[in-house]
């Protein structure tokens, strides 16, 4: 049963996806603008959106630095302004790098937490206004989030990364208990490893490792398909998933054997 309003139809859609310079989320916007969606891609680096641009006809840029809350409301602004509206925003901006307890950095685990998490809060405060003024109008609007299956549980590596995205996990849930019953759309998008620069700098094998436009249409057919939460691939996932109920004792153990340490 679908949780979530159906998006199947594409053209005239206003999509503004924050965080698209790179990986999942430029993929996201290509494919997005393929089936006539008006796409508006947002990051800090704007030789890459002028890329995105410049490839794609009709497309709009709107630079912006994610963990500057005064930047992203006056990126809806600019959103607004040219284009009227917001059927779709998309959170997709992230940060990477592995780190475990033996060798802790905060500033780089504060970059995580900034980037990750309080940038999706910086969003809902510029967007939630106007999706709410379009549900109560009878306008579509939706709200996705990435995160990632590093959320589910703790995983070693991760201990800068996880957290963050665990949180990500939560606030979609809660959002979607408070927005559903208004009208709005909320998808959480959960990849496994996807070929992206942030997954380059890994030093194991990935398992299931998926290419970012793989990822791009699992995302859009779940959007189709009415879906909360979208995983993929989903052999992986389900996999990590079925590790989630397990007692802490089963679940540490089985991890522990799973990446031998």
């Amino acid at each position: 049963m679908a949780l979530n309003p159906r998006i199947t139809t594409w053209p005239g859609q206003r999509v503004w996806l924050v965080g698209a310079s790179t990986g999942i989320g430029r993929a996201t916007a290509s494919l997005l603008h393929a089936r006539g969606a008006q796409v508006i891609v947002s990051a800090r680096s704007r030789p890459a959106l002028q890329s995105f641009v410049d490839s794609h006809p009709g497309a709009d840029m709107v630079p912006l630095d994610v963990t500057d809350a005064s930047a992203v409301r006056a990126g809806a602004e600019a959103v607004l302004a040219r284009h009227g509206r917001i059927d779709l925003a998309m959170y997709c901006a992230g940060h990477y790098s592995a780190q475990s307890a033996t060798a802790f950095r905060l500033d780089e685990a504060l970059r995580h937490q900034q980037v990750n998490y309080v940038g999706a809060l910086h969003l809902l405060e510029a967007v939630l206004p106007t999706l709410l003024r379009q549900a109560d109008a009878g306008t579509a609007a939706h709200l996705s989030l990435v995160a990632s299956v590093a959320g589910y549980r703790g995983l070693p590596q991760a201990l800068a990364y996880g957290p963050t995205k665990a949180a990500l996990i939560n606030l979609a849930e809660t959002l979607y208990l408070d927005l559903a019953p208004r009208g709005i759309g909320v998808s959480l998008v959960n990849p496994g490893f996807v070929d992206t620069p942030l997954t380059a700098q890994n030093q194991f094998r990935m398992p299931a490792l998926m290419q970012p436009d793989e990822a791009a249409e699992a995302i859009v057919q779940g959007w189709g398909a009415g879906r909360f939460e979208i995983h993929f691939p989903r052999r992986f996932t389900l996999a990590l998933k079925a590790l989630r109920p397990l007692s802490d004792r089963l679940y540490f153990a089985a991890v522990r054997r799973m990446v031998h340490v």
